[in-house]
This record gives structure tokens, sequence and C-alpha cells, in this order.
């Protein structure tokens, strides 16, 4: 389970970075996959209008804390 965890928030993360670079300065390769979140969720939200770098960077932050926490967490 923790090893889970931890690919979904190296996948949140490099989403993240991904879309963050995307908006700055664009992305020649891996555009669909890493991609993903900013072309489909960020496009689709009204609320991110204007604000596609932040929800990319807390996207980046959610998945490093996912990594982190999955580390930290206890095994069973």
């Amino acid at each position: 389970m923790r090893k889970s965890i931890q690919f979904i928030g190296l996948v949140l993360a490099l989403q993240g970075v991904s879309g963050t670079i995307d908006h700055l300065v664009g992305q020649p390769f891996f555009g669909v996959v890493l991609n993903f979140f900013n072309r489909f969720v960020v496009a689709n939200v009204a609320f991110l209008e204007g604000r596609e770098i932040y929800a990319n960077l807390i996207l980046a932050a959610l998945g490093l804390i996912m990594m982190v926490a999955a580390e930290r967490a206890p095994s069973s």
C-alpha cells in the first residue's frame, strides 16, 4: 500500500510541475501524459481560470506531501 501511495504522489508531483512548466514556457514532449490535470481539470473548472499556475503548484505540493506521508507511515 505504501508503494502505491508513493507512486500516486510521484505522478501528482510530476503532473503539477509539468503543468507549471507548460504554462510558463510550453512543453514539447509527454504533453498528454504529464498534462492531464492541466488540460482536462484546470481547463474545465471556472474557479481556476487565471490561477492555472497556482493550481499546478498546489498539485505538485500535494504529491510531495503524499510521498512524505507514505514514507513516514508505520508499516503494517
